[in-house]
């Protein structure tokens, strides 16, 4: 789920925008879910593009330059808490950061549940959902959609279907997913599912509740703050599960930056994450290093 301002989850203004996305979006073959929506919008949250009622979900490349590139891909999957899509704070900029670092990078723009169509309407189911999800505290429970994992599931199946013209390597595309997005990667984690299972998966932010982890589970990457308001009390059994199953997983918990810091909050030590993430993946192979050490003090442009 994004966050709605600075400091934890307090309610600002939501104000309409044009459809900013970048060019290039490839639409997702999907089974229609038969859920009512307005038709997908877009407003401004902390200042930041994110959309809604989104129905019809898309992929958009967000390839490297071919010197950089190392041929590992990964899927985007931006939070929101599947009533809207945090794009701009964990989206577009995550994947123009990938690409930097020689990853190809897709961002994945899932279904959404719906939402009031009148923008007054909206704002008023938001606080109220967010307000709910603050007094559940370290008891916050979302499922995931079918809707998402079908999404991501199709992602996955037609980067690899793709991998020759994007010059990947079908064996070795991951999720990165953030709040809700890491929850939609981890549901993907399923016994039997070989053509959508992620090779490698990053969740920042996610719920820490146990899961079912199969023998063959990827290897896991966690990043969240401490003071978040939504999953910092639920204590670290996602990572023990991981270890239980003898599964790689790397955790890290970072003293403050709350929900929703996206690339880092400024101030705050998660905003580290990323570099402990480009560690991560060249642990496993998937950066070059000359390409990681030029760039690991990089700070992303605006997407805008």
């Amino acid at each position: 789920m994004t966050r709605l301002s600075d400091p934890g989850l307090a309610p600002a203004p939501f104000a309409p925008i044009d459809d900013p996305s970048p060019a290039g979006a490839i639409p997702l073959v999907h089974t229609p879910d038969g859920q009512e929506r307005a038709d997908e919008s877009w407003f401004l949250l902390n200042g930041q593009a994110t959309a809604r009622n989104v129905a019809h979900p898309t992929l958009t490349p967000f390839l490297p330059d071919p010197s950089l590139a190392t041929g590992a891909a990964m899927i985007v999957a931006p939070g929101g808490g599947f009533a809207v899509a945090s794009l701009e704070n964990e989206g577009w900029p995550v994947a123009e950061w990938l690409a930097a670092h020689g990853v190809a990078a897709f961002v994945l723009k899932y279904r959404l549940e719906p939402t009031p169509a009148a923008p007054a309407d909206f704002q008023v189911a938001m606080i109220q959902r967010v307000a709910a999800a603050i007094a559940q505290a370290g008891r916050v429970e979302l499922a995931v959609p079918d809707a998402a994992t079908a999404d991501a599931r199709a992602a996955l199946r037609l980067m690899r279907a793709r991998a020759a013209e994007w010059r990947v390597d079908p064996a070795r595309v991951g999720v990165l997913g953030f709040s809700a997005g890491a929850m939609t990667a981890l549901s993907l984690v399923q016994p039997n599912k070989a053509d959508a299972h992620p090779d490698l998966i990053g969740a920042i932010y996610p719920s820490m509740k146990a899961m079912p982890v199969p023998a063959d589970a990827p290897p896991l990457f966690i990043a969240m703050a401490a003071d978040d308001p939504l999953f910092g009390r639920q204590g670290y059994d996602l990572a023990a599960g991981w270890r239980a199953a003898d599964r790689p997983v790397e955790l890290h918990v970072y003293q403050n930056g709350g929900h929703g810091f996206g690339m880092g909050r400024e101030g705050a030590t998660s905003r580290h994450w990323r570099r402990a993430f480009a560690d991560w993946l060249a642990l496993h192979g998937w950066l070059d290093q000359g390409a990681q050490r030029s760039r690991e003090n990089e700070e992303p442009q605006p997407h805008r």
